[in-house]
């Protein structure tokens, strides 16, 4: 535990790194955040921005919510319905919808089922013809995630946080970040996170696995499809500044951080221009596309919090880091300052040694 003025390393300047400094650094902690690369030059730039608050489970959908609110409250979230949605023929995602909203409904959540006439009515891009059971989340949008993180290390280091990117940080067995001693060290560096940690004698429950996206090239469709969810196909969509971003190519395997492939793979993109024409019924070429790295643990829950005396970390978010972060970082600034956090997150709920199978997180289990 820190107090207010005492000395604070984050490493990871992404979103949660970044917005865990500027908590700090305005609760008077001095701060210093570190980062191998730049300000948000890892997953954080590359998320999808996809926000939403339609979760059953009651701690998921309260973060969720508290993140949006402050998505708003700095005017970043372009409003967007969410929409997510099974095929003919997919019991068990239509059974997961049918069962799902209920739930999101009883935590007051504004989430709702839409017949497909509606939605092809609304989003006449889509096709709709062959979808079972479809809901819509509308406190939803997008956030242009790169912009965010940047203006949010902006505001720590104005609030007094010292930012050295470009510097690769090294956690030693005393707790020490490249030889120096801090009152208290936060671990917010992604897929980098369990090796930090297992380099200094403290091991994490926690795997990267490689997940890819792709962007189409300019396409008037892009105004006629929702911001979206094919648990049958299982692909998400979004609209992307007159293109349409597709994803969820996840790689359910266990990856080095430090030797990855960053290109998304030759199948997968011929599968992404497929699955758009049968979505929307044309054929988009393809504009770009990329591979990043997420993080799994052995329940699909996050680590957030205290891993040892003063050693903090926040990782395993399960491709959904972004979505929640500003919630998160909050949370952590005050366990790191003295408060609770999250409990439910606490990372020694795990001895760090555990095998485990990677899930995708973009699934309707649970």
């Amino acid at each position: 535990m820190a107090d207010d003025g005492e000395r604070v390393a984050v490493v990871g300047a992404g979103v949660v790194g970044s917005t865990t400094a500027l908590r700090l650094a305005r609760r008077d902690a001095d701060v210093t955040l570190f980062d191998a690369g730049n300000v948000a030059s890892g997953a954080s730039g590359s998320a999808a921005g996809i926000v939403y608050d339609a979760f059953a489970d009651p701690l998921d959908a309260e973060i969720a919510s508290d993140a949006i609110a402050a998505f708003r409250e700095r005017g970043s979230i372009t409003d967007r319905p969410y929409v997510w949605f099974a095929r003919e023929g997919d019991e068990r995602n239509a059974e997961a919808i049918r069962e799902h909203v209920p739930r999101m409904q009883a935590q007051d959540r504004a989430v709702e089922f839409v017949e497909p006439s509606e939605l092809g009515a609304r989003w006449p891009g889509l096709r709709t013809d062959d979808i079972e059971v479809a809901a819509v989340a509308r406190n939803a949008g997008v956030v242009d995630t790169g912009a965010f993180t940047r203006e949010t290390a902006q505001f720590a280091v104005s609030a007094g946080a010292d930012a050295r990117t470009n510097t690769r940080a090294r956690l030693d067995e005393e707790g020490r970040v490249n030889g120096e001693s801090y009152d208290a060290v936060v671990v917010a560096a992604g897929a980098y996170t369990g090796r930090l940690l297992a380099g200094a004698g403290y091991p994490l429950a926690v795997e990267a696995y490689r997940v890819q996206a792709y962007l189409s090239a300019s396409t008037p469709l892009a105004e006629r499809v929702p911001t979206l969810y094919d648990a049958t196909a299982g692909y998400y969509a979004r609209p992307d500044d007159g293109r349409l971003l597709v994803g969820d190519g996840t790689v359910p395997e266990a990856h080095d951080p430090t030797d990855w492939k960053r290109s998304a793979d030759a199948e997968f993109r011929r599968d992404c221009a497929s699955y758009l024409e049968t979505a929307v019924g044309e054929s988009l070429d393809e504009r770009r596309s990329w591979a990043g790295l997420c993080t799994a643990t052995p329940d699909g829950d996050p680590l957030v919090g205290e891993r040892a005396p003063g050693i903090y970390v926040a990782t395993g978010f399960q491709g959904h880091g972004f979505m929640r972060a500003p919630a998160i970082a909050t949370r952590l600034a005050e366990e790191v300052l003295g408060g609770d956090g999250v409990p439910a997150f606490d990372p020694t709920r795990f001895d760090g040694e555990e095998d485990f199978e990677i899930v995708e997180g973009m699934t309707l289990d649970g």
